[in-house]
């Protein structure tokens, strides 16, 4: 029998103690006077949140808050996976799986396991190479294995159908799921679907004047890739060495793209920044998890045959065309949302929760 084995997260002091230290010896960089952010992540941003890390941030209660959902690790592949295992009281609910993306990790999904719960069964795994699936320990893993992968551990945990949810990489692996166990994935729900144009697509001029804007903000995106993006899709290893050995390195590495790609007001709170960045930390992993770029050389396939439901964060870095999605997939709900940028979980998280019910038809 395959083993699944409970685990907890339990830090021990030195290594608190190590962060601290070296929080306390930063050396910080020069900044150009008057750039904000257009040279990255601005200094006093950074120094901002590092002082608070420091010096009020509690880890402990963040350790609290994740050891309160069952969790557990398995071998799937040759490859160590951790989850969450939420279970709903009513035995028939429906089992979900939430897929988190990069920057992100499996907080991205704190601020919505208690709602969700009450109606779904929650899995919630690490992406191998993030967190306390530790780092890679094969080449290989892309979209795809890793997609495998959950179909693998949704077998283990006797669920035989369960809907899926994801954005960023989590969109990625939720679309190849439905693919890899289509017999079995009942619905797709995604809060993040680029659209690129297809041979076959209307052409822009033939598209309403918001899909046109669409239709740029996408072209832009792919010409001017994010820094971090291209580096983590060729070199990962380069950076693996300053952000791992240093703290402020890694809350700037992880900061800037997610200040980029939150909603302007960037409704995350400091605690869940820092939680996020802790993971990472603290597994020495902020240097394995962008091996997913580097693996994945393709986008993931569109071959779905279940129900897809989309949520369009109205600040995302890119949204979606719809009449390019419907050549694509089986879309059976489409909502545009009032608020919330590419981190829909963690930003608009009453708005998720009510799109996914509606979309699997939970009251």
């Amino acid at each position: 029998m395959v083993e699944i084995e409970p685990f907890r997260i339990a830090v021990a002091p030195a290594d608190l103690d190590d962060l601290h230290i070296r929080l306390d010896r930063t050396r910080w960089p020069d900044e150009l006077p008057g750039v904000g952010d257009e040279f990255g992540v601005p200094l006093a941003r950074v120094r901002e949140l590092a002082d608070y890390w420091r010096h009020r941030y509690d880890w402990r209660a963040a350790e609290a808050e994740l050891n309160s959902h069952p969790q557990f690790i398995t071998d799937i592949d040759g490859q160590r996976i951790h989850f969450l295992h939420v279970r709903c009281e009513r035995p028939d609910a429906l089992a979900l799986v939430l897929t988190h993306g990069w920057p992100g990790s499996i907080v991205e999904f704190l601020n919505v396991i208690g709602p969700l719960s009450a109606e779904f069964h929650l899995v919630i795994p690490s992406i191998p190479g993030w967190g306390f699936s530790g780092p890679t320990r094969q080449r290989g893993w892309d979209v795809n294995r890793v997609a495998r992968a959950w179909a693998e551990l949704m077998s283990r945990l006797g669920y035989q159908r369960y809907g899926v949810h994801g954005g960023d990489w989590g969109s990625s692996v939720s679309r190849a799921l439905s693919e890899h166990d289509a017999e079995r994935v009942v619905g797709v729900h995604l809060n993040y679907l680029p659209t690129p144009p297809l041979p076959g697509d209307p052409d822009r001029a033939d598209l309403s004047p918001g899909d046109q804007e669409r239709y740029d903000q996408t072209a832009a995106y792919l010409r001017n890739q994010p820094g971090v993006r291209t580096i983590n899709g060729t070199r990962p290893q380069t950076p693996a060495y300053g952000i791992t050995d240093s703290p402020v390195g890694l809350l700037a590495w992880l900061l800037d793209p997610m200040t980029m790609w939150a909603a302007r007001d960037f409704p995350i709170s400091p605690d869940r920044v820092l939680t996020n960045v802790m993971l990472f930390w603290l597994t020495r992993t902020g240097g394995t998890a962008p091996r997913l770029h580097r693996e994945t050389g393709r986008p993931p396939s569109w071959l779905t045959v279940a129900p897809v439901g989309i949520f369009v964060p109205p600040e995302d870095i890119t949204r979606p065309i719809r009449r390019y999605a419907e050549r694509r997939m089986p879309i059976a709900r489409w909502t545009e949302a009032d608020r919330g940028g590419h981190f829909a979980a963690l930003e608009v998280p009453d708005l998720l929760v009510e799109d996914i019910r509606a979309f699997f038809g939970t009251p």
